[in-house]
């Protein structure tokens, strides 16, 4: 633990590690007290696209938990940021939550489910056969297609449930047309969450409930790895991949305890 208290920078998923669904998890609000009292920097660093930064502090602050908006950065906000890089002024079909659709719109990203540059799926309660149709058609007259993140699923309050990469599936399958996707563990995402925190890789600490996505991001840009077993991974899921977290623990409020 003498590496994890001497980190600086703290990169925490919420999905999973912060809370589920409409639940905070136990030991959250220790560990955010602990980080606070210790004058850590901390992000919570998130591939869900369907809220805002504003949503998420106000989605903890129903659970009890006080957290201003400027900790929290989104998949949704990244692949605004990308899109706006590569095409200023780009038009967009978007398949997606409120998040998804203010990231874009802040940066000047228009929506056009005619002819537009892009195909960008998140996330969404709204994915049905009529918006795979329409994806599938303008990524075939040419648009390119962009995922929020790869994650095949995520913790709910009703269990695993399918996330971003399941809807996208069905729209590369049609098309032949591989996704680009922006959320961890793409390096984009990864750092700009440490330059957001303002400490460089070596000092800073990853904690994520996910192997394929928080664990090897952390592991490909140079952070200390901690999985926590509160959300998708399992002791059992570590053994299928060849890496490994450097600390695995039941959730992150076996930290303030431990330091």
């Amino acid at each position: 633990m003498d590496k994890l208290r001497a980190a600086k920078g703290f990169i925490c998923d919420m999905d999973g590690v912060i809370y589920h669904g409409s639940q905070i998890l136990p030991g959250v609000r220790e560990f955010v007290a602990w980080l606070y009292k210790e004058n850590k920097q901390f992000l919570f660093l998130t591939n869900n696209s369907g809220k805002t930064p504003r949503e998420l502090a106000e989605k903890l602050a129903r659970m009890g938990l006080e957290v201003d908006e400027h900790h929290f950065y989104t998949s949704a906000l990244a692949t605004a940021s990308f899109i706006a890089s590569q095409r200023p002024g780009a038009r967009a079909f978007v398949i997606g939550e409120p998040g998804l659709y203010n990231a874009l719109y802040e940066k000047g990203i228009t929506l056009d489910d005619v002819d537009p540059d892009y195909v960008v799926i998140g996330e969404s309660s709204s994915y049905n056969y009529e918006n795979i149709c329409k994806a599938v058609h303008c990524v075939q007259n040419g648009a390119r297609l962009i995922g929020t993140n790869s994650d095949l699923t995520g913790p709910t309050d009703q269990g695993i449930m399918p996330a971003c990469r399941a809807f996208v599936k069905p729209i590369e399958l049609v098309t032949g047309k591989q996704a680009y996707y922006i959320g961890k563990p793409n390096p984009l995402m990864m750092r700009t969450g440490l330059n957001m925190l303002g400490v460089h890789s070596r000092e800073a600490a990853i904690i994520g409930d996910r192997m394929d996505t928080d664990i090897v991001a952390g592991i490909e840009s140079g952070l200390d790895t901690v999985l926590v077993l509160s959300g998708v991974s399992d002791r059992k899921t570590v053994e299928t991949f060849p890496y490994r977290p450097r600390l695995i623990l039941n959730g992150v409020g076996d930290i303030p305890p431990a330091l």
